[in-house]
């Protein structure tokens, strides 16, 4: 059987945790790449090319309503525009993060090269949370909230990055089961696909992935994945500061990336909210590791025995 076609795959680290309401996810890039993943995607066959972490640009901006640490984000989010544009222009782009709020930016450097190919963007969002309030409307004014509000339009954010923003439409969540009042109402309005945990239990993740890439090939789309540890079972990935009860098996999380790898559309992901603080031994980075392979082409016949 034939091996997941090579690519050039840039990582980018992002230490941001100013978005979060914690501290720890700074940690997270490096205990990446001590988890091995470079030497995970260069065993499929792929190239890969390490850029370090990114530095926030200065600036002084700032946005009305409840948003706190504003600038550290928006910092970070251009910086993040800036080298992912270069790492697309490649290849595919991996983020490191960090917190959710690393997404400002590699969404922003994704429809920005959609858009350059005239194609149009797709984003699965695995995740307990929606992360589509606003500065109006979070009650906690935490920006790693906000992201996928934030390209998918919506009002607050004027000035804060350019980029080309996507229809709600387009935007699918999978894994939800913590999404605020005032989300639940944005999410309605415009027509985002929101699939929580109890239709995973009743359909099966397979039967929503294989409808969501449908979708993206009908559009011959583009694909960015934004992958958050709490999408998974907490007691599987206890590395985060958001835990939910409730998620995704290592099984379910392992088949929606494994799918996601053999649309062939993947042309970024971000791997989200690892706090090491938090986490066992490292269980929760190498978890994250092992799902990233699954996108970039690894069977599960390849998979390493880990000890226990």
């Amino acid at each position: 059987m034939r091996g997941p076609e090579p690519r050039t795959i840039t990582l980018i680290g992002a230490a941001i945790e100013d978005g979060a309401g914690r501290q720890g996810c700074s940690m997270g890039p490096k205990a990446l790449r001590i988890a091995g993943l470079a030497d995970a995607l260069s065993e499929l066959g792929h190239t890969i090319v390490d850029r370090g972490d990114v530095l926030p640009e200065a600036n002084d901006f700032a946005l009305e309503g409840m948003a706190h640490n504003v600038v550290e984000v928006t910092g970070f989010a251009r910086s993040l525009a800036v080298a992912g544009e270069a790492a697309l222009a490649a290849g595919t782009a991996v983020y490191l993060g960090g917190d959710h709020a690393l997404s400002f930016g590699s969404v922003a450097a994704a429809l920005r090269h959609a858009d350059r190919l005239g194609k149009k963007l797709h984003v699965l969002w695995l995740d307990a949370h929606a992360d589509f309030n606003t500065p109006q409307t979070s009650a906690s004014g935490n920006m790693h909230g906000m992201p996928a509000a934030f390209f998918c339009g919506e009002a607050g954010f004027d000035g804060m990055l350019e980029c080309p923003r996507m229809p709600a439409t387009r935007y699918h969540l999978v894994g939800a089961r913590s999404i605020d009042p005032a989300e639940v109402d944005l999410l309605a309005a415009r027509g985002a696909d929101v699939n929580d945990m109890a239709e995973i239990d009743e359909h099966g993740i397979g039967a929503i992935l294989r409808r969501i890439l449908k979708e993206v090939e009908a559009d011959d789309a583009l694909l960015h994945v934004s992958l958050d540890v709490d999408f998974i079972e907490p007691d599987l990935a206890p590395g985060v500061g958001t835990t939910v009860p409730g998620g995704a098996t290592v099984r379910e999380a392992h088949l929606a990336m494994e799918m996601v790898g053999r649309c062939g559309r993947l042309i970024s992901l971000d791997l989200v909210e690892l706090n090491p603080f938090l986490d066992d031994r490292g269980k929760s980075a190498r978890l994250m590791v092992d799902l990233a392979a699954s996108a970039f082409g690894r069977r599960i016949f390849d998979r390493p025995t880990q000890p226990a």
